[in-house]
């Protein structure tokens, strides 16, 4: 099920029973393409514009009651975009966080980078670890951001790291079970989301938290990244509330 942006918005209440808010929202932002092409503008200007939503998009994760929100902000599959848009979508990155850390810090909260940090440059890995390091005490909201992040990479280089262990003798084969594995994915101590949300109309979940993912909702937007707000958001919120979430079992509506 689609959300549009003409749909009017109610007040999310953060109560208790149906209508309890998602503890983590995982978000998956498409469109500042599309919606810089449709201004004439650069792909880079949408990617600007996507920061300014992404902001957006934190504010109003806080002021629902979420405690966890996860961005999407470029896959291990971006690297095949031309070579100045990867350069300004790190320097983007870079900017958000020499600009943002100062008021994150001011307001207790956690920043964590999840991805592959192997083949990225000495200069944004120190500020990565600056970003996690002066934030690590920090627990009133939790923004991970997914960078030169795949689903796919994420649990090979988890079976790497536990196959590891089975040829050290720490572990035995018949040791790996789910939980085994997860410890090791890029943030075993966060909660498995609970509600995935994908902006610009396109219905596919690309490569995204495929592992923890398993029992999400996901919620489609008709909404192009940079248009995000508040109220779409809020939207996204009440569209969760009205799914049953059975964990493969029967549900309380079935007969």
């Amino acid at each position: 099920m689609t959300v549009s942006a003409a749909t009017p918005s109610k007040t999310v209440l953060a109560g208790g029973g149906e209508g309890t808010v998602p503890a983590h929202v995982a978000i998956i932002m498409d469109g500042n393409g599309r919606w810089a092409k449709a201004r004439g503008l650069t792909r880079t200007d949408g990617h600007k514009e996507g920061v300014d939503a992404a902001r957006r998009a934190v504010e109003a994760a806080r002021d629902l009651g979420v405690t966890c929100l996860t961005l999407y902000s470029f896959s291990t599959e971006n690297w095949r975009r031309p070579a100045g848009e990867v350069r300004d979508l790190m320097g983007l990155l870079k900017q958000f966080i020499v600009d943002d850390l100062p008021r994150l810090k001011r307001e207790k909260v956690r920043v964590r980078i999840i991805g592959d940090r192997e083949n990225l440059t000495p200069d944004i890995k120190a500020l990565i670890r600056r970003a996690e390091g002066e934030t690590k005490m920090n627990s009133a909201f939790t923004l991970q951001i997914a960078f030169n992040y795949g689903g796919r990479d994420e649990i090979a280089r988890a079976a790497r790291a536990v196959a590891k262990r089975v040829q050290d003798g720490v572990l035995k084969i018949d040791d790996i079970t789910e939980a085994q594995l997860s410890e090791f994915l890029d943030a075993s101590d966060v909660p498995d989301p609970d509600l995935v949300i994908r902006t610009s109309g396109e219905m596919r979940i690309s490569n995204f938290l495929i592992w923890q993912a398993a029992y999400a909702e996901y919620v489609f937007i008709d909404v192009l990244w940079p248009d995000f707000s508040a109220d779409i958001f809020n939207k996204a919120i009440e569209e969760y509330y009205g799914r049953e979430r059975r964990y493969g079992g029967v549900g309380g509506k079935a007969e």
